[in-house]
């Protein structure tokens, strides 16, 4: 089991910046693909990032690039994404997730590839 909490939502102004953490438990975190989902009121969660293991590998949705950084600490155990020039169509809460298929070797961009989710975290991005 892996328990994953995250942290660093809030409220901020169009063009600032936040930064999610999202630490993990339990299990071994290093073999695991993370990924950063979310999901704003009456929408489906949608993949915001992704990364392997090894944190050689990245994925970001078209929404996101440039803007948004995922990166890993496994000495830490933990994930982060950096979110810069956020733009109010950015509100939602945001999930940290884990996934062992492939052992960590690929990015995953689908929600039901994830084994483990956190709790959430509100970001709201006001105009």
């Amino acid at each position: 089991q892996v328990k994953l909490v995250e942290s660093g939502g809030g409220l901020v102004q169009a063009g600032g910046s936040l930064r999610l953490s999202c630490a993990a438990s339990g299990r071994t975190f290093a073999p695991s693909t993370m990924g950063w989902f979310s999901q704003a009121p009456g929408q489906e969660r949608e993949v915001v990032a992704s990364i392997t293991s090894s944190g050689g590998s990245t994925y970001y949705a078209d929404s996101v690039k440039g803007r948004f950084t995922i990166s890993r600490d496994n000495a830490k155990n933990t994930v982060y994404l950096q979110m810069n020039n956020l733009k109010p169509e950015d509100t939602a809460v945001y999930y940290c997730a884990a996934a062992r298929a492939a052992g960590g070797t690929v990015v995953l961009t689908a929600a039901y590839n994830y084994d483990y989710w956190g709790q959430g975290t509100q970001v709201t991005v006001s105009s």
